[in-house]
């Protein structure tokens, strides 16, 4: 008995599969399909990587074109693309606070540039008229941001 109880021990503490940290359940997964994913390695004048990115498109029918919806800076390893074989997709997975973002795309590119595809698509489509990649997030407690209970309108003085 006393052995059944230093397993199911070694269970509860035992760290969950992902990125590498303990397992906390995220409260909720929020998902998203766009039409490419694409890694971009940004590199410096002398062909070094400055940073890795990941960007996700839709694309445009009317326009013939890709239009950037998001971008995210890759901080780990486990926040690459993964190829998934069935059926045929790739998937970006990251930890936003308590919740678990994932992106699915079925097309995927991988690119090395000097200039930031991101920004270079803002041409074509600026970020203001980019349609949100997840839906605004909404504080559990609205209040907390501020000491009043109750959201005051100013109202123009008349006299």
């Amino acid at each position: 008995m006393v052995l059944f109880y230093k397993f199911a021990a070694v269970l509860i503490l035992w760290p969950g599969p992902g990125s590498g940290e303990p397992s906390r359940s995220p409260t909720s997964t929020t998902r998203a399909k766009v039409d490419l994913i694409e890694l971009n390695h940004f590199l410096d004048e002398n062909g070094r990587e400055v940073f890795q990115q990941v960007i996700f498109y839709d694309w445009c029918k009317p326009k013939q074109q890709f239009h950037v919806r998001s971008w995210r800076l890759i901080k780990k390893d486990s926040q690459l693309p993964i190829r998934h074989w069935n059926p045929r997709s790739y998937q970006c997975t990251w930890h936003d606070g308590p919740l678990l973002r994932q992106v699915w795309a079925s097309k995927m590119r991988e690119t090395w540039s000097q200039q930031d595809p991101e920004r270079a698509n803002r041409v074509l489509l600026p970020e203001d008229q980019r349609i949100p990649l997840f839906p605004p997030r909404i504080a559990k407690h609205p209040n907390s941001l501020s000491n009043n209970p109750m959201p005051t309108v100013q109202r123009p003085q008349t006299r």
